[in-house]
């Protein structure tokens, strides 16, 4: 008996449809890797050549026992033949020297900042900049904002202050606040200065 050629894909149908065509594709693309066919892999399973076509071409559903026979024949987690379930999920990629140039308060000649991106959602939002600064300046403005911020140095050196606190940060050091406290650079000590910042907030949008 030849197998069939076209593999399942899922569909916009019920949750258990869903499942049951997830399995099928995980179930099959993971026997086939292992180099057996369905006979071979029902009876290292423990179940029938007709159920296991069944469940590779969703029509059946698995029972947790089954579902456990199969992961350890195919020598898995349980949670692999889930794998593709959920949604698709928001990225941003953001090629070297393609971030956009964005101004800022406090934004001067010599602070540059490059926006690598943002994720919103229903419950999250994540906001990144490349900030690289190669001019001195004796005033700094103050940011003050929602979320949770961290700062990733990479290169030069520089105090950056939060709150009353100052923290001296040199390539490879990490500062993670809360962007609802006074922030900024205090003082810049080795240009030019370069930092990755991110900044994620709750459910609400930033102020």
């Amino acid at each position: 008996m030849t197998e069939h050629a076209e593999h399942p894909e899922p569909a916009a149908d019920s949750d258990d449809q869903a499942l049951e065509r997830v399995i099928a594709i995980r179930a099959r693309e993971y026997r086939q890797a292992a180099g057996l066919s369905v006979g071979e892999m029902a009876q290292r399973v423990g179940i029938s050549k007709a159920m296991l076509s069944k469940i590779e071409n969703a029509q059946t559903a698995c029972s947790l026992t089954t579902l456990s026979r199969l992961a350890r024949g195919l020598d898995v987690p349980v949670t692999a033949l889930f794998r593709g379930l959920d949604d698709e999920r928001e990225a941003v990629f953001v090629p070297a020297g393609h971030g956009a140039r964005i101004v800022r308060r406090g934004t001067r000649v010599g602070h540059d900042y490059a926006q690598l991106g943002s994720l919103r959602g229903a419950h999250k939002r994540m906001d990144a900049l490349l900030v690289t600064l190669t001019e001195s300046s004796e005033v700094f403005p103050l940011f003050q904002h929602a979320g949770t911020e961290i700062i990733y140095m990479l290169e030069g050196v520089m105090v950056y202050g939060h709150g009353k606190s100052s923290y001296t940060l040199r390539p490879g050091d990490a500062l993670q606040f809360d962007g609802e406290g006074p922030h900024g650079p205090e003082r810049l000590v080795e240009l030019p200065i370069r930092f990755l910042t991110v900044t994620a907030f709750g459910g609400g949008a930033p102020h």
